[in-house]
């Protein structure tokens, strides 16, 4: 491996090397609009190409690209070259600062939700300096925003800008309250864990349904799954240790703080996790995340899935989002310090987050909301789809003191005492941990656990920062002028703990009985995507992201049109894939198996004298099974023409939901009977249990 510090960010380029390439006042110039948000002149951007371009080129780049992130979930780029043709036939390399600021992609190929009509093309990208370019396949990647002709948000990386700036504002406003005159911009930092499965990619092209879908639709458990834990942590296997090698070069490359890799608790199953990053770039970093775990698996001769769920009955992949918040002094506004009953500050954004998250709890869980994402919420590896905060006993002890009135007695610091005086003492936390709980705070963060594994972070990050900025700013409208701040601030912190104490669970997430808790404290519980939709253009949410100006109203009936509309595609597409992988595998599979037992039986009739007990059983279990095959069969496919006549999108959606993924499921059940009880020899769709155990 190379020298790691060498090689970290060597394909960025970040601010060491602006510093180095472009002269004081460009790079003075540059850094004020990264750290500052000022416009950046045409002037300063032709030079800033220039030094861009020639390291570029440097580094083996032919082409750059504006990067940016349409409302699709991955990420888009159109390649143009560095040549520029001369008048004698030659060419010379160029890039001007209009390339570097502005691009003009083609708006209509993307989705819109009615923002553009199919005839109106135009677009733009702009640049985001906040984010550096970096080097991806011999390609100078420029991450930009993505808007259209009249100036709409058509990606997710806009919107997020924007409510980093809304919750920069208002958290300021706060810290100016409290005397604080250092801090010049506030952050909220994300890192988040991705999980993942690897298989080989052998079995993945044996199997339309992953290819098609990125799950498989069928398949019975296999004799063995996660059920002895050993999967979880352990040793890694070589080829699974060789394609994390090789992607945290990757990734080190590209300045992705890449740091903690390890086997999950399912068979196949893994996860990465970085360090903090600013919000903005660590969505970008999680992107990139994703595109080379599939490139650098495809290299080893194995598949990455990232689909929340790609095998039923195991655990599926969800991402968890760290999120904190941070000045530029470097005080993170989350650390409850060595006394947090006393720590007004602290206590203040605490209770900020708590009302954000009950008031806008249905935000949270659409954040999150995806066909994917539906197979996981509420089962045994996941948080339930009902959102909760976890506090941990010794900050709900502080807020139930403060609630009460009653004095509050500290936890006292214990140290460990593990039995066995040749290990070593350490101090024990304050608090446990939850993992079923959807936003936990972990001891400087809040970690929401809901996401799935295919989401960009953008999503639930906006609701997030936006959501919390709308507290901080009533909170800050109320304590401005104040002739008893510490007062006012000790009224507002009791009377919030005391208003929305209900969204705080320390309890176990999966327990039934906490679905009727919950529901007693009046939580939403929005249980699957469609359902979930509808609360996202409420006059309460909408009023929500306009006042706060991450969207406008015209941006988010959009989005709630082509969140609707990708549900609906999604479900069409696992509908359409099964009938077809039914009709041309299972089908024959099982004919081949019935003539098998058939012609048997006749041969034993004829010969005479034989028990055909076996025979005769296994016949009319196949028998049976293939004749409700058929009428399964036939119930999808009939489903699935019956809702393309829905014209409204939420309808169409529900349609989707409740009657051709319920026909979808019934098939499912016979097929995985069936794939138990035909001879190995004429299934030819791989197993689970080939599958998951693919990889050595």
């Amino acid at each position: 491996m190379s020298n790691i510090p060498e090689l970290f960010g060597s394909l960025v380029f970040d601010d060491s090397v602006m510093h180095n390439r472009l002269p004081k006042d460009i790079y003075k110039a540059l850094k004020k609009t990264i750290s500052q948000g000022t416009h950046l002149e045409l002037d300063v951007a032709n030079v800033v190409a220039t030094a861009m371009k020639d390291w570029a080129l440097e580094k083996g780049a032919t082409h750059f690209t504006h990067w940016f992130q349409p409302m699709t979930g991955i990420t888009a780029e159109k390649h143009d070259s560095f040549i520029s043709p001369q008048g004698d036939g030659k060419i010379i390399m160029e890039f001007s600062g209009k390339e570097l600021v502005r691009g003009e992609p083609d708006a209509s190929s993307f989705p819109s939700g009615g923002l553009r009509a199919t005839f109106e093309a135009r677009g733009y990208t702009a640049w985001d300096p906040t984010s550096p370019a970096f080097i991806k396949d011999g390609t100078l990647c420029i991450p930009t925003a993505f808007c259209s002709y009249t100036g709409e948000a058509l990606d997710k990386k806009t919107p997020l800008l924007r409510s980093m700036q809304a919750i920069d504002k208002q958290a300021l406003r706060i810290l100016r309250l409290f005397g604080n005159t250092e801090a010049k911009r506030v952050s909220t930092t994300v890192g988040p864990e991705q999980e993942y499965f690897l298989i080989s990619k052998d079995m993945y092209l044996k199997r339309p349904d992953l290819v098609y879908t990125g799950r498989t639709l069928f398949g019975a458990r296999p004799p063995k799954g996660q059920e002895l834990d050993d999967h979880y942590f352990g040793a890694l296997k070589p080829a699974v240790s060789a394609f994390m090698r090789e992607l945290d070069e990757e990734l080190w490359k590209l300045g992705i703080l890449s740091k903690t890799k390890h086997n999950e608790v399912a068979p196949a199953q893994h996860e990465l996790a970085p360090i903090f990053s600013t919000t903005n770039i660590a969505a970008d970093h999680n992107q990139l995340t994703m595109e080379l775990m599939k490139k650098v698996a495809d290299r080893h001769g194995l598949t990455c899935l990232l689909h929340e769920k790609p095998f039923a009955g195991i655990n599926g992949s969800g991402k968890h989002n760290n999120w904190s918040i941070s000045t530029d002094t470097g005080t993170n506004l989350l650390e409850p310090g060595d006394t947090p009953f006393d720590n007004a500050q602290f206590l203040l954004f605490l209770v900020a987050i708590i009302k954000a998250v009950d008031d806008y709890q249905d935000l949270l869980r659409i954040s999150v909301a995806s066909a994917g994402n539906d197979h996981r919420l509420g089962a045994n590896e996941a948080p339930p789809a009902v959102v909760s905060i976890f506090l941990g006993e010794e900050l709900n002890d502080i807020l139930t003191a403060i609630d009460e009135g009653t004095a509050y007695v500290g936890h006292a610091h214990i140290q460990m005492e593990i039995g066995a005086t040749v290990l070593p003492h350490f101090p024990k936390d304050t608090t446990d941990r939850n993992r079923t709980s959807p936003f936990a705070f972990t001891g400087n963060k809040f970690e929401f656990r809901m996401l799935g594994s295919t989401v960009s972070i953008a999503e639930p990050n906006i609701v997030l920062n936006t959501a919390v900025a709308e507290v901080l700013s009533q909170f800050a409208d109320e304590l401005t002028g104040s002739p008893d701040f510490i007062g006012d601030v000790a009224k507002i912190v009791k009377r919030t703990i005391g208003a929305h104490k209900r969204i705080i669970f320390n309890g176990n997430g999966y327990d039934d009985s906490w679905i009727a808790d919950a529901e007693a404290r009046g939580l939403s519980n929005l249980k699957n995507t469609p359902e979930a939709l509808g609360a996202f253009i409420t006059a309460k949410n909408v009023a929500l992201f306009t006042k706060n100006g991450v969207y406008t109203e015209k941006e988010l009936t959009s989005r709630h049109e082509i969140f609707l509309e990708n549900y609906s595609k999604t479900i069409n597409i696992e509908a359409l894939t099964m009938i077809d992988l039914v009709s041309k595998e299972v089908v024959p599979s099982v004919i081949a198996y019935e003539n098998e037992l058939a012609t048997l039986l006749l041969h034993k009739s004829k010969v005479g004298g034989y028990d055909n007990s076996l025979e005769d059983s296994l016949l009319a279990k196949v028998s049976k099974l293939s004749s409700s095959l058929a009428r399964k069969l036939d119930e999808l496919e009939a489903e699935t023409v019956a809702v393309r006549g829905i014209e409204d999108s939420a309808e169409l959606a529900a349609a989707y939901r409740e009657r051709v993924f319920s026909a979808m499921n019934e098939l499912r059940a016979v097929v995985d009977e069936l794939e138990l009880t035909v001879a190995s020899k004429y299934w030819s769709l791989p197993t689970y249990g080939e599958i998951l155990y693919s990889v050595i």
